[in-house]
């Protein structure tokens, strides 16, 4: 089992069709699974078919995924866009600010790291030292 993280909390999962790898993409029923070696643009002719791109987190400090969810953005996909693996609670912010829209864990990860660790992050634009720097 997983649970889905978003900005309201923990939820469990509501989407029903199956999810195809990047190769099989031609027999998608909307969704597609993307590893973090995966190239976006390969997606181009189905951006617009596509409601749900999961994108693997093989580890929490292998950050090419967050690269992949900036260019799927860049490239107009505007549908769901989903972290699943290894996302810890302090990355929420970062998570959602490149373009994710939900993160997909483990429940042994939820467990460890429960709700209101997610929670805290939920305000993602809140966290950007950026915008406080330059005010």
């Amino acid at each position: 089992m997983t649970v889905i993280v978003t900005d309201t909390g923990f939820a469990g999962e509501d989407w029903n069709a199956p999810f195809v790898a990047l190769a099989d993409i031609a027999a998608h029923q909307g969704a597609v699974d993307l590893a973090n070696t995966d190239d976006p643009t390969a997606l181009l002719p189905h951006l617009a078919e596509l409601k749900l791109v999961r994108v693997a987190f093989p580890a929490f400090n292998d950050g090419r995924a967050f690269t992949i969810a900036r260019r799927l953005r860049m490239l107009g996909y505007t549908g769901r866009l989903r972290a699943q693996g290894h996302v810890i609670a302090d990355q929420y912010a970062m998570v959602r600010r490149v373009g994710f829209d939900e993160v997909e864990i483990s429940e042994d990860l939820a467990t460890r790291q429960p709700a209101d660790q997610w929670a805290f992050r939920a305000d993602w634009r809140a966290h950007d030292y950026q915008s406080r720097l330059r005010a």
